[in-house]
C-alpha cells in the first residue's frame, strides 16, 4: 500500500487552481463563441450597418428584412424552393443513415470476427485517413460514372458512404465497449448475427454513432454535388443559396441571412448530442 501511494500520489488542487482553471476555460469558451455570435448579429443587420466603417460587432437596429428578402427571392425561382430543400434533406438523411449503418456493420465484422488479411485491411483504413477528399475526387467521379449515377442525387450519397473515418471510429469504440462474452451469450441463446448487431451492438455503441452523425452530417448538409450534378432540379439548397449571393452588394443582407440558415441545423444537432461526442472521444482510443 505504501509503495502504491508513493507511485500514485493524489494531486490535491489548490484554491488558485480551482478558481483560475474555470476562469481560463470560460474565457476561451467565450472567445470561441465569438464567430457564431457575429454571424447571428450580422444576419439581423440592415444594409447600412453591414457596410458601416468601422464595423460593429453587435447589431443596433435589428431587422427581419434580410430573411423576408430571402423568402421573396426563393419564391420567384423557376425551380421551387421546396425542391432544393427536398434534395438536401434526402441526400443528408440517406447519406448519414447509410454511412452509420455500413460503418457500424463493417466495424463489427472487423473487430469481432477473425479472417485472413484483417490486420492489413485495418491498416489500409488507418492509412486512408491521411488522404483528403480532393485526392479521391477523380476516383469517386470515375466510379459514379461507371454506375451511371452522374446528374443524380446518388452521385453525392455514394461517395459519402465509403468514408473510412466512420469505420475507424466505430471499431475503436467497440474494442472496449462491446464485450465478447455478451455476444457469445446472445449466440448461445439462439440469436442470429443481424439480430445481435441491431438489438445488442447498436444500442451499446449509440454514443459513437451519434458522434459519427455529427461528423458526416455537416458535409452532406452543405454538399453541392460539384461536377456530378448539372440539372437545376437536382441541385441542392447550398447551390441555390450560393446563386443568390452572386447577386452583388444589394444582396449582402440576404447572404448574411443564408449563413445563419445553413448553420442552425448543424449547431442544433451538435448541442443535442455533445455529451455523446465527449464520451466517444474519451473511450474510442482506449484498449485493454
Amino acid at each position: 500500500m505504501r509503495l502504491f501511494n508513493r507511485k500514485y500520489k493524489i494531486h490535491r488542487q489548490s484554491t488558485a487552481e480551482r478558481i483560475i482553471l474555470p476562469l481560463f476555460l470560460v474565457f476561451f469558451g467565450c472567445f470561441m463563441l465569438l464567430p457564431l455570435l457575429y454571424i447571428v448579429n450580422t444576419a439581423f443587420k440592415p444594409l447600412d450597418e453591414l457596410f458601416l466603417y468601422p464595423p460593429r460587432f453587435f447589431v443596433s437596429r435589428p431587422t427581419m428584412k434580410n430573411f423576408r428578402d430571402l423568402f421573396v427571392i426563393m419564391s420567384d425561382s423557376w425551380v421551387p424552393f421546396t425542391r432544393y430543400l427536398f434534395n438536401t434533406v434526402f441526400v443528408t438523411a440517406i447519406g448519414t443513415a447509410g454511412h452509420v449503418i455500413l460503418a457500424s456493420a463493417a466495424a463489427y465484422g472487423m473487430e469481432k470476427f477473425d479472417f485472413p488479411g484483417k490486420k492489413l485491411m485495418f491498416s489500409s483504413v488507418v492509412l486512408s485517413l491521411m488522404f483528403s477528399s480532393v485526392v479521391t475526387s477523380i476516383p469517386n467521379y470515375l466510379i459514379v460514372s461507371k454506375l451511371n449515377m452522374i446528374d443524380k442525387l446518388w452521385a453525392i450519397i455514394i461517395p459519402a458512404l465509403q468514408s473510412s473515418l466512420g469505420l475507424y471510429l466505430m471499431k475503436q469504440y467497440m474494442v472496449t465497449n462491446v464485450p465478447d462474452s455478451l455476444l457469445e451469450s446472445a449466440r448461445i441463446s439462439g440469436a442470429g448475427e443481424w439480430r445481435i448487431f441491431f438489438e445488442i451492438v447498436m444500442p451499446i455503441v449509440k454514443p459513437a454513432w451519434l458522434t459519427l452523425i455529427i461528423f458526416i452530417f455537416p458535409g452532406l448538409w452543405n454538399a453541392t454535388g460539384g461536377v456530378m450534378i448539372y440539372s437545376e432540379q437536382i441541385k441542392t439548397l447550398p447551390v441555390a443559396l450560393a446563386q443568390i449571393v452572386t447577386g452583388g452588394i444589394a444582396r449582402a443582407g440576404v447572404a448574411s441571412a443564408i449563413s445563419l440558415v445553413m448553420l442552425v441545423l448543424p449547431i442544433t444537432m451538435f448541442v443535442v448530442t455533445q455529451s455523446s461526442i465527449m464520451e466517444t472521444m474519451a473511450t474510442s482510443g482506449i484498449k485493454e
